[in-house]
Formats: C-alpha cells, sequence, structure tokens
C-alpha cells in the first residue's frame, strides 16, 4: 500500500541522512516535481551566509536536521558524531574534549589546567551566530529543538575567521514562528547493559504574542543518562620502581659517606657523577591505600539539563529582530574512560577503574544573542551579537602522580633529613642523621580545576541580492575571547613541622595573581592562576561572479584579522617553599610567594633567531590576510563540479613558563637538555592550506544522489605540545614545528531505491604523514638529536584513521492504518594513534627500561544501530537499539593521570521514545 505524500517526505528526510555529506530537511516545503515524482529532498543551509541548496554549495557539508536528530535517537555530540565519517573527537566525557576534522590533530593535554596550557582549538563551533569553542573543552550543546546541524569541513577562515581553521560546526536552532501556535513533547526511557537506567524529556512551545508582528519560543529539556563505568576496589602500594623511589631512595657506590648522594646534586641512582646503582629503590616506610569508602557501580551518571527562550518581532515588513537567552548545564560524575590495567598494574574488568577520590565535571553556560535582519534598497543587512559566559568546575583523582618523578618530593621525608646545610667539602648537603631511611606519607591526589569562559562577539553583514550576476558579501567582525583559568594540584600529603622540616603555604605575588590573591590550601603543591584570551578585529569580502550566466561561476573571498593575544597571571610550585631542606633555605617566607608570569624579563638567547623572532612578553599582536578561491561548474541542472583553494589559520599562544631546562623554576637539571635547550616563551598560528576537486550530483529524476571530494590539505607550523619531566622540563609547554600534509577521498551515495526503502552511505579515507624533520634548537641554534618529541619523517597523525564509514537502511509502511518503520544504521572506524608525541612513554616497572609510548594504537570498531516504530496522527513511538554488538570502540586512549585510561563508546542501550506535537503550519 502506498504511503501518504507526508510520511514518504520525511522518510526521504531521514533516509538521507548520510554520513559524509548531508542529510535532509525535516519539514518539507512544498513538494518540488522531483519530490513528488518520488525524488529526494533539498536542503537548504547558510554555509556561505546565503540561503541555499545544498547541492549547489561548492564546499563539503554535512547537514543533520532536527528530523534525522530524532530519527537516530542523537541529542548531544557523541550521539551523532559517529555518523560524521572524518569528524573524530579526543574526549574525555561530556564537554571534556577536542574535535577534530580530516584528521589534522597532534598530541591532547590533559583536562587540568587546558584552559591555561592547551592550544586553542581547529575547529569552530557555533550556537546559532555566537562562537562558542574553548581549549580542551568542546561546548556540547544538547540538540533539542534544533533545526539543523551544520558540518562544513575544510578551511572555513574567510567567512568564520581563526577557530575554523579545520572546520566549523553549526548548531541552528529553530527559531519563533509568528502567528504559529504549536508545541511538541519528548520522553524516553532506555536501559544500558552493564549499567543503570537512562530517562530524558523535552518539550518545546511557541506562541504568537502580537498578530503579524511578535511570537516567543521555549525550550526546556532533561536528560539523565546512567553510568556504566564501575570503581572496583583496589590498593595503592609504593614500588621500587616508581621514579621518585628509584631516583632517591636506593642503595649506590661512590660518593663520599655523610653526603646526600642522589640526584640532582649526586645523581647516584640514574648513574650520574660517577656513581653505579647497586640495587633498585627500597620503598621506605610508607602507608598503602585503598578505595573502600568509595567502591560503587556505574559511577558515571550524566544529566543535561537546560531551556532557551527566543522572541521574533517583525518591526515593519522589511526588518526583523531576534533575541535569544540559552542556559543548559552539564553534570557529570566519575570517568568516561576504562583502566585495563589498575595502580600495580593488575588486570581489571571490562568497565572498571580504580579511583582513590570521587570525580566530578560541572560544566555550565549561558548565552545571550541577537540579530538585526533587514533590507536597505536590494541589500540585505545582518548585525548580530553574542555573550557567552561557561563556568566549569571539575575534581579529578590524581593518585597515580605519586609514581612520577617529583612525589617523593611532596609526599616523603627524603633519607637522612633534616640537612644540616650544605657541606662543600663532601659535595652535597650533610644529613644529620646518615642512618636515617626516610618515610613516606599518603600518596592520595586530586587536582581541581576552575574555568571561566567569556566570548562576546559582533558582527555586521552586507550582501547583495543572490539572483545577480556579480554578487558580493562583506562584512565587520570584532570578538573579544577571554578564559581564566585556576587549576590546583593537591598532592602535598607531607606533614607539616615533622621533623623540623615545614612546608609553608602558596601565594602568588599579589602583582601577578590573575584569578585568586589568597594563600592556597595546605595540600596545594602546584597551581595555575591564568587568564588568557585575544581581541580580534576582522574585515571580510567575498564576491561571486557568473563568467558563464548560470554555469561557470568564479568565487574570490579573503579576510584581514588584526588579533591581540595577551597571557597574564601566575604558576606556583612548592619546590622552594620546604624549609630547611633540599632545595630551599634554612627559612622559607611564609606564606611563600613563587614563580610568576612575568615572562617579559626572561632572558632570550642573544643573537639566536630561533627564540628572538617569538615574542618576549605575554602580549603579542598578529595581522594578516587569510583567503580563498573557488571555480564551480554547473554541469547540468543536476551535476555541480567545483574546484576550491582556501585558508586556514588559529590563534598562538604563551607557555607558563620560559627558560632553559634545569634552571630554577623550569626543572629537569638532569635532563640532557639541561642548560642547552630553552624553553620557548610562546608559539606563533599555524596555517592550513586545502586543495580541493568536489562534486555533487543527483540521478534519475533525483532518486539517487552521488556526491564527493578530493583534498590536499598542508599544514604547516603545527602547534604541539610537549610533556616529559626531567627532559623537557616539568611544565608542558607548546611550540611551533612539524609539517603535515593530508590527502583524502569522501563519497556519499544516497538512493531512494523505491518509495518505501531509503539506503544512504558514505565513507571517508585519509592518509597523513609528517613532511619535514623539525627538531628541537639548541641555544646555538643547532639542531638537539638526543630528544625528538615530534616523531619520525612519515608518521601520521593524531584521531586520523585511514577509513571511516557508516550505511544505513529504512524501510517504511503502513501497518493497521498507523505508519511504521524500521531502520539499521552501521558504522565503522579504523585504527588510528592516540597522538603523535614518540617522545613520552608509560612508566615501567623494570628498573631502567620505559614503558609504551602514549601514541597508543587504538584499534578499529564497528557498531549496529536499529530502531522501529509507529506514529499517527499526532503521536509518534519507537523502539531502538544502539551498541547492539555491544562492541568496546576505542575513542581516545590517554595517559594524562599518570594512569592509561581507554575512552570507549556507551555499551548496548535499549530505548523507547515517545513524542506528541500539536499545532503548526
Amino acid at each position: 500500500m502506498k504511503p501518504r505524500t507526508t510520511v514518504s517526505r520525511a522518510v526521504a528526510a531521514i533516509l538521507s541522512a548520510h554520513a559524509a555529506h548531508a542529510v535532509y530537511a525535516a519539514e518539507p516545503a512544498s513538494g518540488t516535481p522531483a519530490e513528488s515524482a518520488g525524488g529526494l529532498q533539498e536542503v537548504i543551509v547558510t554555509a556561505n551566509r546565503r540561503t541555499e541548496n545544498l547541492q549547489n554549495v561548492p564546499i563539503t557539508i554535512q547537514a543533520l536536521t532536527g528530523e534525522t536528530l530524532t530519527q537516530l535517537n542523537a541529542t548531544t555530540f557523541d550521539d551523532y558524531v559517529k555518523f560524521l565519517p572524518n569528524v573524530t573527537a579526543a574526549t574525555n566525557g561530556p564537554g571534556q574534549g577536542q574535535i577534530y576534522m580530516r584528521g589534522l590533530a597532534t598530541t591532547e593535554d590533559g583536562l587540568q589546567s587546558s584552559g591555561a596550557t592547551g592550544s586553542f582549538p581547529n575547529v569552530a563551533v557555533y550556537l546559532d551566530e555566537q562562537s562558542a569553542q574553548l581549549p580542551g573543552r568542546n561546548l556540547d550543546i544538547y540538540a533539542a529543538d534544533i533545526e539543523r546541524i551544520e558540518v562544513l569541513e575544510g578551511p572555513q577562515g574567510t567567512l568564520f575567521g581563526a577557530g575554523a581553521q579545520a572546520g566549523v560546526i553549526r548548531y541552528i536552532t529553530n527559531k519563533p514562528k509568528i502567528n504559529v501556535t504549536e508545541a511538541n513533547f519528548n520522553a524516553g526511557y532506555a536501559t544500558t547493559v552493564h549499567g543503570k537506567d537512562s530517562t530524558n524529556f523535552d518539550g518545546m512551545l511557541n506562541l504568537p504574542l502580537i498578530e503579524d508582528k511578535l511570537a516567543v519560543r521555549g525550550v526546556v529539556y532533561n536528560d539523565s543518562r546512567g553510568g556504566y563505568i564501575d570503581n572496583v576496589a583496589g590498593s595503592f602500594t609504593r614500588n621500587p620502581t616508581d621514579v621518585g623511589i628509584a631516583y632517591l631512595f636506593c642503595p649506590q657506590t661512590g660518593g663520599t659517606p655523610g653526603s646526600v648522594g642522589y640526584a640532582p646534586y649526586n645523581p647516584g641512582c640514574l648513574g650520574g657523577n660517577g656513581r653505579t646503582v647497586v640495587s633498585p629503590g627500597v620503598v621506605p616506610k610508607s602507608p598503602t591505600i585503598n578505595n573502600d569508602n568509595i567502591v560503587a557501580r556505574s559511577i558515571n551518571p550524566v544529566v543535561y539539563k537546560g531551556v532557551r527562550l527566543s522572541a521574533l518581532y517583525d518591526i515593519t515588513e522589511q526588518w526583523n529582530v531576534l533575541v535569544s537567552q540559552s542556559y543548559q548545564d552539564i553534570r557529570a560524575d566519575g570517568v568516561f574512560a576504562e583502566m585495563p590495567f589498575g595502580p600495580s598494574g593488575e588486570t581489571l574488568p571490562d568497565l572498571s577503574v580504580v579511583q582513590f577520590n570521587p570525580s566530578t565535571n560541572d560544566d555550565r553556560f549561558s548565552n545571550t544573542a541577537w540579530t538585526l535582519d533587514g533590507r536597505i534598497n536590494q541589500l540585505k543587512v545582518v548585525y548580530t551579537g553574542g555573550y557567552l559566559v561557561r563556568n566549569v568546575e571539575q575534581f579529578q583523582d590524581y593518585t597515580n602522580y605519586a609514581r612520577g618523578k617529583y612525589a617523593d618530593y611532596y609526599q616523603c621525608r627524603l633519607p637522612g633529613t633534616p640537612f644540616a646545610g650544605y657541606n662543600s667539602a663532601v659535595g652535597g648537603y650533610q644529613k644529620v642523621n646518615p642512618a636515617d631511611p626516610g618515610e613516606c606519607f599518603s600518596p592520595s591526589s586530586t587536582f581541581h580545576v576552575l574555568e571561566r569562559n567569556t566570548h562576546q562577539n559582533h558582527e555586521l553583514r552586507v550582501s547583495t541580492p543572490d539572483d545577480w550576476r556579480l554578487r558580493a558579501i562583506g562584512g565587520l567582525f570584532y570578538e573579544d575571547f577571554l578564559v581564566q583559568d585556576q587549576s590546583d594540584w593537591l598532592y602535598k600529603t607531607t606533614p607539616n613541622g615533622i621533623y623540623g622540616t615545614s612546608f609553608n603555604p602558596l601565594q602568588a605575588p599579589a602583582a601577578s595573581s590573575a584569578n585568586n590573591h589568597n594563600v592556597r590550601p595546605d595540600s596545594v603543591a602546584f597551581y595555575d592562576d591564568v587568564q588568557r584570551g585575544f581581541k580580534q578585529k576582522a574585515a571580510f569580502t567575498s564576491i561571486d561572479f557568473e563568467l558563464l550566466p548560470k554555469k561557470l561561476t568564479l568565487t574570490v573571498g579573503t579576510r584581514y584579522y588584526r588579533m591581540d593575544t595577551f597571557e597574564t597571571g601566575a604558576k606556583a610550585g612548592s619546590f622552594d617553599c620546604r624549609a630547611g631542606g633540599i632545595y630551599s633555605a634554612a627559612t622559607v617566607a611564609n606564606p611563600c610567594t613563587v614563580s610568576a608570569l612575568n615572562l617579559d624579563t626572561v632572558a632570550v638567547p642573544a643573537g639566536n633567531s630561533a627564540y628572538t623572532d617569538r615574542s618576549v612578553g605575554l602580549d603579542k599582536l598578529y595581522t594578516g590576510f587569510k583567503s580563498r578561491a573557488n571555480l564551480s561548474w554547473k554541469v547540468t541542472d543536476d551535476a555541480l563540479a567545483y574546484a576550491t583553494w582556501s585558508q586556514g589559520f588559529r590563534p598562538g599562544g604563551f607557555n607558563r613558563g620560559s627558560g632553559f631546562v634545569g634552571a630554577a623554576g623550569v626543572g629537569g637539571s638532569s635532563s640532557p637538555l639541561a642548560g642547552i635547550f630553552f624553553v620557548p616563551i610562546g608559539f606563533k598560528p599555524d596555517v592550513l592550506t586545502n586543495y580541493e576537486i568536489g562534486w555533487k550530483t543527483q540521478w534519475l529524476n533525483h532518486r539517487v544522489q552521488f556526491n564527493g571530494t578530493v583534498y590536499r590539505e598542508d599544514w604547516k607550523d603545527v602547534q604541539i605540545g610537549i610533556f616529559e619531566p626531567g627532559v623537557t622540563g616539568n611544565l608542558t609547554f607548546t611550540t611551533n614545528g612539524p609539517n603535515y600534509r593530508v590527502k583524502g577521498v569522501e563519497t556519499e551515495l544516497v538512493a531512494r531505491v523505491t518509495p518505501q526503502l531509503m539506503v544512504a552511505g558514505g565513507a571517508s579515507w585519509n592518509s597523513s604523514e609528517l613532511v619535514n624533520a623539525p627538531a628541537l634548537i639548541d641555544k646555538n641554534g643547532n639542531p638537539i638529536t638526543v630528544v625528538n618529541p615530534y616523531g619520525t619523517q612519515g608518521s601520521p597523525l593524531a584521531q586520523s584513521p585511514p577509513f571511516q564509514a557508516n550505511l544505513r537502511i529504512r524501510y517504511e509502511f503502513e501497518f493497521n492504518n498507523y505508519n511504521a518503520f524500521v531502520q539499521l544504521a552501521g558504522t565503522h572506524r579504523a585504527h588510528s594513534y592516540a597522538s603523535t608525541d614518540q617522545l613520552t612513554h608509560e612508566l615501567s616497572t623494570t628498573v631502567g627500561q620505559v614503558g609504551p609510548s602514549i601514541a597508543y594504537d587504538q584499534p578499529s570498531f564497528s557498531t549496529l544501530d536499529a530502531s522501529t516504530g509507529l506514529s499517527k496522527d499526532t503521536w509518534n513511538v519507537q523502539l531502538y537499539g544502539t551498541n547492539l554488538s555491544d562492541q568496546r570502540g576505542n575513542l581516545f586512549t590517554q595517559y594524562n593521570q599518570w594512569i592509561r585510561m581507554t575512552g570507549i563508546n556507551r555499551p548496548r542501550t535499549i530505548g523507547l521514545r515517545l513524542s506528541y506535537r500539536f499545532g503548526g503550519k
């Protein structure tokens, strides 16, 4: 039996959801001849700041409509990203990751202090017209009452600016409708194998307030998702091979009796100064801790809740104003990764971790936005602005840091302490009691992050009519972006005053404190207190000229930007705050005032352009142009071919500390780079150049669509984060160095096989490689060959699967006067590498050895989803299942908490969704 036209169109909207380029509109307009004949429906997008049919836009676009998101049961970023080949994410949980396109990813910082140390993202996230990206933390907007999500691949620097180096994700909300009363409500329940149940609700109401003039639209949602990671029983015991223990608590030969005899003054445990290790470190008196008080099932529930209210007022027939206010809160407990091994190397069960302290992440944002839209004669004028405030507070377990190189300083009383003072005759600090073996205290540690981001932007655009042969769009842009980051590491457990030794609490100098001027709690051993960001002014234009009317079009555009980047604040560590001990004077000021980010006073090696061409000080102005050119050929009414050249960039920034490795405050005096390598003050923007050839075609009276893209991207002066304590210093820093090349192909094929059956599939192939041979530069300007943090020439980028694909099949039919459907959706992701960092390795349990590289090879995986449902009149019900094969997809493996953790997809989930809608046109 032939389904009704409305249902048929809805099926087209859902099933054409592809993967590589487009998914079709949720609310069909009046049917075109092709649609009436059973063809695919048009999708309207605004990727070029104009309203256009997606098939006529000569760039790679994916467009997930609101109806498609509903059919896929996708409301969060993690829900829908798997249906976007060539889009990946290195994520630690909801709103706790970076988004990447076409595999343009390198190293990944930990969440602790990502606001202060992380590079700015190279994929921009927009909520309507408001830019919203943040280092290390993607804005995970809940997709309730969303018109569509546009995903623009490739550099979009001309129209979207510095954050859009690799592409843009745009959340476009439904706007109020004048003279329309409508509402819809959705509610759901789901159960996750190995985990706890989930519930969700969202509702929308559109009301006209003044006929032909004013309407308001409100949205509210609450989605509570049960956890699936278990915190299992475990304990932490210090081992002889812990780096700090092996470094400081080991028998040695050589040296003068009575001297300290350990690094960095006499690094006997590492074989330095003529000494040799005769046995591994001996664990001093040390407590074993357990996590019995927080062992629990399903420790990682997450709750999304929010509201959005918007009002549209038609001032005249030509002018209207739109104002909206959004608020969202994500509360995520626990961690969203499993540990293959526990703290002592024991194998853990599936979906398990061993955590010694509770972990939470509270992520809230509010956004106020406004748009004035109208015409002056034939010119379209749009002014839009927004002010976004995002606040994050996070606590996370950090106990495994106790196995690191310097933890002993904060958690142990070293052998022979206290000291009588430095004795030049014996070449070391004289011990009061040389036979004293020392002792260690609790290894339990956490970190605490307070982060606030404010983002204000204004844009004025003027454009000519879309049907002119010579078309132009131009505009002015202003952006004020500020990140305030306060990250405290609470790993000092040595009691104050024990055996005459005390740590004085930390306080930054008043002149350099950016956010918190107070003395830190006694347990804080290190903190960042930083404000950073940029102010940007830009002017842009894009011009289209039809060389052959309606056939051959040349597009050229450019953006001039003036970006003032800055950083202020303090970094402070209690390495110099222990009175009467090694590295410190007999007395220390209380509170202990230590390092600040006054890097304009750092002496740069003279005559070395490798350093002097970088900014000296924490304020740097960047200016320039980023451009694009495009030639598109309308071969037939249903076939478009195009070639594109485009540029993108992202801002540079500054490092928290600078100076020679081994100098005070930089650490690593036993490093092979000590006194040789100067940690750079800052890093400059990196640049992406894209070359792309694409096609968009429809066949058989619009029943079949075949689109594709072949591209090459050259990424130069890539920003790389480096952290290897004892080698490059004890602070993460970023520098420019590598050049990468990415080559790829994307395709999509969508077919309406019959009026009831739709098939949609898409795939991407990516190949990336390091094309130069960068090296750190020594103080004389020569390459450093003993340490290479960049990897070998030809090595690939991170989070860059060589192949990704998905396939969806949907069949819709009538059943006992109901409209029914069944749908299957499968995805596949090939292996990828977690990082490009070839320098950092896991800690090893074998003396003198290192563990595996943290550039983990993340294996391939596949998933299968299915759904079925019935609808009649205003009601809809569907039963769905995600990850039916219960695969553990490795999304991101990292070592940022000093233990291997693997972020995984949600286990098999079965759910029921009910929807009701009334009113509308």
